[in-house]
Parts: C-alpha cells; structure tokens; sequence
C-alpha cells in the first residue's frame, strides 16, 4: 500500500471505527428500556387501584343507593368542618410560614441561622404527638379553634421551606430596580418579591391542605370530626360497609378538587431570568428598636408553641411515669418492628421508584411523564382511602393477603413513592448520560451500564430516597392501624393505643423514640434546602 492510499484509508478506519462506537454506545430501545417501561406501567396500574376502588365501589353502590349516603346531614357537618379548618389553617401558615422565611432569610434578625433551624424543627414532631403534648396540657382543648392551632403549629414548616428556599435564590437585581422606580420598602415585598414566591406558596398549600385531609390522629385526640376520623370510625363499627367506602370516596374527590384547583390557580407566569443574574449577597432589612423586638417575638413564640409545649409535655411525663413507664421488652418490640416494617418498606418504595425515575430522566416522554404522574396522584389520597381500598380487594381477590405484612408494605408503597421518586430523580440526573455511553462502548451490556456507572453515582439520592420513606412510615399512623396483622405493634401505633386510654405517662417513651427517629430527617432537609441555594 502506498502512503498516499494509506493516508487515506486512516480517516476512514477513523471514522469507521467512530461509527462502531456509536453503535455500541446508542441504547438499546427495544432491549432495554421495553424493562424499564413495562415494570413503570405494572407500578403505574398498581398505584391506580385507590382510585379504581373509588370509582368501582360507586358504581357498585349505585346511584338510588348512594344519594342517602352522600346527601345526608352528617356528610355536610364533615364538609363545613373541613372546609373551616382548610379556610383558616392554609391562610394562617402562609401568612406565618412567609413572615418566617422573611425574617430568617432577608433581616438582620439576630440568630437567624438558628431561628432558620427552628422554624423546620416542628417537622421532627408527629401532629398527633403535637396533639398529645396540648391535650395532655389542657383538657379542654378542643374543636375547630384547637384544629387550627394545633394543624398550624404541625404543618407551618412545609410552607416556611419553599418559601425560604425561593427567597435565597431571587436576585436583588430586581428589587433594586423597584427600589429605584420609587416604590417603598413594603411595596417592593408586595408587589416584587411576594409574588416571585408563588409557585414555592402555591405548593406549600397544596401540601398542607393534602395533609389536613389525611391526618387522622391530630384530630381524633381534640375530638375535631373530619372525614378520615369518620370513615375510621365508621370502619371500625361496620367493617368496610357502604357509608366508610362512600365517606372514602368524597374525600378523595375532596383531595382531586384541590389538586385541580392548584394546577388552575398556579398561574402561567415566568419565574425564570435569563443570565447569571447579580453574584452579590441578598441585601437584608436593617430592623432596629421596636421593629427587632417585635421581629424576635414571632420565632420565640412560635418555637414555644411549635417545640417547647410538646418538648416540656414530654419532660413532665417522663419525670412523672419514672422508670416504671420504661418496659423495656414492649418499647424494644415496638422499635424493633417499627424498624423492620420501615426497613422493608423503604427498600421496596425505593426500589419500585428506580424504573420510574430511571425514564423520566433518561427517556422523557408524554407516556412516561403520565406514568410518573399516576403515582403523584395516589399519593395525594389519604392513607384511609388507600388502606379501605387494600381491605377490600384483599378481601374479594386475595384474602390469603389480608392483615399480613406484605399487604402493609404495599400501602407504603402507593403512600411514599413520591418522596423516593424525587430523591432518585437528583441523583439520576446528576448521573452523566455520557458515561453510560463509555461503558457500553468499551463492552458492557446497557444493564452492567446502569448498574455499574449510573446507579452508583445516583447511590447518594437512593440513600436520601431510603431515608425519606423510611422516617415517612416510622411515623405512620392510620393505615398501620387499619391493615397490620394482629399483634403488630409499632412505636406509633402503641402511642396511641395507651393515649387513647389516657396513660399519658407510658405512651411518652413511644412519643419521645418518635421524635428521635425524626430528627434525621429534619437536618436533611435543612442541609438539602440549603444547598439548593448554593450555601
């Protein structure tokens, strides 16, 4: 072969031996992601049996039947109270979870890094250990003025974290063009600033309010009717009769109404800038003489209320029980099986997350974005209607499932797929797509690919998806109750078992383990939502 023949064959081989590599590196569609997708469709149709339970049991029950049970005095007593509690709790967190983020986040409040802790600090606490530590204070607690304050002091934190988290991320830019147009101080927070916070409020209170639907103990303790402690109650008499399974299914309707109204109400504004925007630190609000002491009266009493009433009730208790209320093989089995239900269930969550997460990353489409969403909108339903609906099928189709513990490990996963599908996401996506590539042209099936490169750099958002459902289930309460096989007794549900019998000083060790186990969890998510905005 000649030099010039050769110097021309060098960019074909070149450019032949770039196209096998290609080839090697391009996915195998019909290989590879045909797994991904059917076990994303076999999680997607499961996660929709709630749902399918509602729908079927109405059409069931049939229309001559249900009118009785739905148009009846006591389903519009449970509507107006969940209507007033909705009414007066969501606004009240906004308006206190806004004033928080503000303080810590743009004033010269003293502390505020510690204010900042605090204010998520409430989260470590169950709302119905909330409820125990106020009840157990003062016995005449009750009703709809006690609801709300005891689901503020819960649920406040879950808008204060997004609220914060946008606050860090806006840029002072914006507020200085305000500033310069003329507009006051307070105008620029109302007019510049508070809006650019909607999206992060918008689904802080959806949050919320998916959280007052659902939440049973908090209420059942103050005797606050709602529809979760009506259908348990209901449950509990008739045993999955028609009026529990039509309570269910207005609940759920209630539940879907509030996503929609969310979605219609976000708005279609840009919250996005183009550029780099200003590098400078956010400017923080100078608060001086009275203007700082009032600014440091909102987190002391909201810290008093939100920590130091269940803190101190806890205390008093623990001082007051002795060692007599510390019987150590009941609190050793409780952690112990609250630990093994929460282990299995966070393994299982995360594992059926890792197809779903795994397409919507790598190949996103309107199919896979709808079968992700299946699972969002499960979620959304409180854990009765998903535990009415387990009873029941299990009942009917596989009864050799009821109260067994793989029936509750299911319930947890249609509860907290979310949280570990979020989690999982991150560290997919932080996972180079390019490095699959390089492994697959260097040999390796595009399973070792996944396996051996893209799963064990997304290892720290599988870690953070196994701690988040596994903190979610060690404080679940309602559907542990409903579908537990007998003798099983977690740290939760032997809480409120002993409170439920007023021995208030023996359920303090099961309130306090609660806690404990919780507080991971809330010094993950203060880490995480700082680092959302780069501190």
């Amino acid at each position: 072969m000649t030099a010039s023949s050769s110097g021309a064959a060098a960019p074909a081989m070149a450019a032949a031996s770039a196209a096998a590599i290609a080839q090697r590196s391009r996915p195998r569609r019909g290989r590879f992601l045909s797994w991904p997708a059917a076990l994303s469709l076999l999680i997607a149709l499961f996660s929709l049996l709630p749902l399918a339970f509602v729908i079927g049991v109405a059409i069931d029950t049939g229309w001559d039947a249900m009118v009785p049970l739905i148009f009846r005095p006591r389903v519009g007593e449970l509507l107006l109270n969940t209507g007033l509690l909705l009414v007066c709790t969501i606004p009240l967190c906004l308006v206190l979870g806004v004033a928080m983020a503000w303080l810590t986040e743009r004033s010269n409040l003293p502390a505020r890094r510690l204010w900042s802790l605090l204010a998520i600090a409430p989260m470590a606490v169950p709302a119905f250990v909330h409820s125990y530590a106020w009840i157990s204070l003062l016995p005449w607690l009750h009703g709809l003025p006690a609801a709300v304050l005891l689901s503020v002091i819960s649920y406040f934190p879950f808008l204060y974290l997004p609220a914060a988290a946008a606050l860090r991320r806006l840029d002072p830019g914006i507020e200085d063009v305000a500033a310069s147009l003329g507009l006051k101080p307070w105008a620029v927070f109302f007019r510049v600033v508070l809006p650019q916070l909607r999206l992060a409020t918008w689904g802080g209170m959806l949050l919320i309010g998916l959280h007052l639907l659902a939440e049973y103990g908090l209420y059942a303790m103050i005797r606050f009717d709602t529809f979760t402690t009506a259908i348990f109650d209901q449950f509990q008499s008739t045993f999955s009769g028609p009026a529990a399974n039509m309570l269910a299914g207005v609940l759920a309707l209630c539940c879907l109404v509030m996503l929609c109204g969310e979605a219609a109400t976000r708005g279609r504004a840009r919250y996005a800038r183009v550029g780099a925007g200003s590098a400078r630190p956010q400017p923080l609000y100078d608060l001086r003489g009275m203007r700082l002491l009032l600014a440091l009266a909102l987190p002391l009493l909201t810290t008093a209320l939100t920590l130091g009433v269940p803190l101190w009730t806890l205390g008093r208790w623990l001082i007051a029980g002795g060692s007599a209320v510390w019987h150590g093989s009941d609190i050793l089995s409780a952690l112990q099986q609250t630990l093994l239900l929460a282990s299995g269930g966070a393994l299982l969550t995360t594992l059926a997350a890792v197809p779903v997460a795994w397409l919507a990353i790598r190949a996103p489409g309107r199919l896979h974005r709808a079968l992700e969403a299946c699972n969002y909108v499960t979620s959304s339903l409180p854990g009765i209607v998903v535990a009415l609906a387990l009873v029941t099928i299990c009942i009917q189709f596989a009864r050799p499932l009821y109260q067994t513990a793989f029936t509750v490990l299911l319930a947890y996963l249609l509860m907290f797929l979310p949280r570990a599908l979020v989690s999982l996401r991150t560290g997919i996506a932080q996972a180079p797509v390019e490095l699959e590539n390089v492994a697959r042209s260097l040999g390796r099936s595009p399973l070792q690919a996944v396996c051996q490169i893209t799963l064990r750099l997304a290892a720290p958002g599988g870690a953070a998806a196994l701690a988040m459902v596994f903190l979610a289930i060690s404080n679940e309460l309602t559907a542990t109750l409903l579908l537990a096989p007998n003798g099983t007794r977690t740290l939760a549900t032997a809480f409120w078992a002993l409170s439920s019998e007023i021995d208030y000083a023996a359920a303090a060790p099961y309130a306090l383990l609660m806690v404990l186990l919780s507080l991971p969890l809330t010094w993950l998510l203060y880490l995480q939502s700082k680092r959302t905005a780069g501190r």
